[in-house]
C-alpha cells in the first residue's frame, strides 16, 4: 500500500468516525397503548398498525400473581391505557421488547409510577438519579402517614 492509499484510507475513516454520532441518535417511538401486561409492560400500536412491547426502564414492579402486581397494573393503566405514548427507547432485551421511558401529556410515566409507589427504582439498570428522589419522596409520604396514624 502506498503512502497515498493509505492517507486515504486514514481520511475516510476519520470522516466515518466524526458522523458517527449522527447515526448513534436515540430511537423513538410514538404510539396508543392497546395494552398493558403488567406494572412494567406495555403494548403500543403505531401510525403503520405496529405493534410494539415496551418495558418501562429503570423501574421494576411485582409481577401480576406477586403482592400489589395487579395494583401497578392498574396504577399503568390508569396513566397510560388508550392514550398516544412517546417511548425513548435505550435497550431491547432478551425478549425482544423495546426499553425505554415512557412520556404521555407531559408526565414521565416511569417517574410517576416511583412516585406512586407502584414500582421501585431498578438500581441495576437506573440511570437517571432523579428517580432516586421520587423513590425518597414516596417513602416519606408513607412514614409521615403511618405517623399520623399512631398519633
Amino acid at each position: 500500500m502506498n503512502r497515498r492509499s493509505f492517507k486515504s484510507i486514514l481520511f475516510l475513516l476519520l470522516l466515518c468516525i466524526a458522523f458517527l454520532p449522527l447515526f448513534a441518535v436515540a430511537q423513538e417511538h410514538i404510539g396508543r397503548v392497546v395494552g398493558v401486561s403488567d406494572g412494567d409492560t406495555i403494548t403500543i400500536l403505531d401510525d403503520r398498525k405496529q405493534q410494539i412491547k415496551v418495558r418501562l426502564a429503570e423501574i421494576d414492579t411485582p409481577e401480576s400473581a406477586q403482592p400489589y402486581g395487579s395494583r401497578a397494573k392498574q396504577e399503568l393503566s390508569r396513566l397510560v391505557y388508550g392514550k398516544t405514548v412517546s417511548v425513548k427507547v435505550q435497550d431491547t432485551d432478551r425478549y425482544g421488547r423495546k426499553v425505554g421511558r415512557v412520556y404521555t401529556d407531559d408526565i414521565d410515566v416511569n417517574a410517576e409510577m416511583v412516585r406512586l409507589g407502584a414500582a421501585w427504582v431498578y438500581r441495576k439498570y437506573a440511570r437517571d438519579q432523579r428517580l432516586y428522589s421520587r423513590y425518597f419522596d414516596c417513602l416519606l409520604q408513607v412514614l409521615n402517614a403511618q405517623n399520623h396514624a399512631h398519633s
